[in-house]
């Protein structure tokens, strides 16, 4: 009961913690509410295309340090579960997921925030980052190829989910079922992505 309680509490200080939307502060700092210009998407993307590489660096960093501070509280918390000889730390998992969703829909501005593609890199790193090195592999080189960054993102978290069954990794039906949630938050907020990339119609990232 008390292990549960813990896992609650990292799910909520996670969720919390993600919630500090950094790029509509930074928005807000340049005089501009992020959501309502460009694709209106409160993320990295959107606050380069917007505001520029200076807003957009600072973004980068909190939107990074948020999802690191969060999995250092769950890992802190020490809720592990354990699988044969696989172990992995239960409340990590969840302070984690709880940062993406806060970020996704932060609590302090209306729910509406960003579509989870740093945050959910930086936890993914914390939890797993031979696996993420590999998904960020093809990311850039999806990128590179074609400047869609949201259909490097769709596919590099699939490939994050993918790799979490590979049995080599030795990781646990958690954290299968960690990544499976981390893919469905950043893939459901890319479902108008998917669409315009369906259309033809996505915006390329200009570099």
């Amino acid at each position: 009961m008390i292990d549960i309680l813990v896992v609650f509490a990292a799910l909520c200080i996670g969720y919390l913690l993600g919630s500090f939307n950094t790029s509509v502060i930074v928005g807000k700092l340049y005089g501009k509410d992020i959501r309502r210009h460009g694709s209106n998407s409160a993320g990295l993307t959107n606050t380069l295309r917007v505001l520029g590489k200076s807003a957009a660096a600072f973004v980068l960093a909190g939107d990074i340090a948020k999802g690191v501070i969060a999995c250092l509280i769950g890992l802190r918390l020490g809720v592990d579960v354990y699988s044969g000889e696989a172990v992995d730390s239960l409340s990590l998992f969840a302070a984690g997921a709880g940062a993406v969703a806060g970020h996704n829909w932060p609590v302090y501005f209306g729910f509406k925030g960003g579509k989870g593609l740093l945050t959910a890199a930086a936890v993914m790193f914390m939890v797993d980052w031979v696996a993420t090195l590999i998904s960020l592999g093809v990311f850039i080189m999806i990128v590179a190829l074609t400047r869609y960054v949201s259909l490097g993102t769709i596919l590099a978290t699939t490939l994050f989910v993918a790799i979490s069954f590979v049995p080599a990794f030795g990781n646990t039906i958690y954290f299968n079922m960690f990544a499976g949630l981390i893919a469905v938050m950043v893939i459901f907020k890319h479902k108008e992505n998917i669409q315009r990339l369906l259309s033809g119609r996505e915006n390329r990232l200009t570099f």
